[in-house]
């Protein structure tokens, strides 16, 4: 499958918008680090586009306490792929997520 091609118009446009949405996931980190804003939050917000798209590796990876080791150790013990991102997790994926990280 071949890329589309893209004026230079649509390649600001795009890279606008993905630097956007870089912004709004930062922001959304920082406040899951501070305790601004709780994974039970974040996970019910699926339908935004910033937490969708989101790797669950980066969100589980934002919580206080949590680093790269206890995310995939919890990733692997709930059965949730490395790639996965919020919008494919399933109904007993968050709750056990959530069980497990309040």
């Amino acid at each position: 499958m071949s890329l589309p091609v893209l004026t230079p118009e649509e390649k600001l446009n795009a890279l606008k918008k993905a630097q956007e949405m870089r912004s709004k996931r930062a922001e959304l980190r920082s406040k899951l680090k501070k305790g601004a804003i709780t994974l039970r939050e974040v996970l019910e917000k699926t339908d935004d586009e910033v937490v969708a798209r989101m790797r669950v590796t980066y969100l589980l990876q934002s919580l206080p306490q949590v680093g790269k080791v206890t995310s995939e150790k919890l990733m692997r013990e709930i059965g949730i792929n490395e790639n996965r991102r919020v919008q494919g997790l399933g109904k007993r994926q968050k709750e056990q997520l959530l069980e497990r990280l309040g």
